[in-house]
Order: structure tokens, then sequence, then C-alpha cells
């Protein structure tokens, strides 16, 4: 039996998942990576010139998938509290 095989034979029971504010730590993130963008707007040319633009790139696209991301959890909410009020 190699280690692998003893987390995933089944012999142990997957622990409850975490249930947080779930909305809140997705905006939480979605601003950090808002505000990461808006502190290296400035130095744009700076990043151009030395081939870092894909630094910029990465916080837009994760500001832009923090609001996706945002929407989805609202809709994941508004949908277990219908379900539980059934």
């Amino acid at each position: 039996m190699s280690l692998m095989d003893r987390w995933t034979s089944g012999e142990r029971e997957a622990p409850e998942p975490l249930e947080g504010n779930v909305v809140a730590t997705v905006i939480t993130g979605t601003l950090v990576w808002l505000v990461l963008l808006l502190v290296q707007l400035p130095f744009y040319d700076w990043f151009a010139d030395h081939g870092h633009t894909w630094w910029l790139w990465t916080c837009a696209a994760g500001a832009a998938l923090g609001c996706v991301g945002i929407w989805y959890v609202r809709a994941r909410d508004k949908a277990i509290k219908q379900a539980q009020g059934d």
C-alpha cells in the first residue's frame, strides 16, 4: 500500500466542507486584484519597456474574473436560501 492509497482508498471519511461568508471572500479577492491593477497603471511605460505588461493583464483578468465570481456566489447563495426556505 502506497502512501497515496492511504488517503484515497476510501477508508477515511471526507471532512465536511467549510462554509463561510463566500460573497465577502470573493469581493475581497476581487478588490485586491483591482487595487493591484490601479497601483501598477501609473508605471505602464516601465512595464512595457521591460516586457512585464503581463503583470497588468494578470491583475485585470483577476479583477474581471472576480466580478464573474461575485455574480456566481451571489446567485449560489440565493439558490441555497431558496432551497432551504421551501
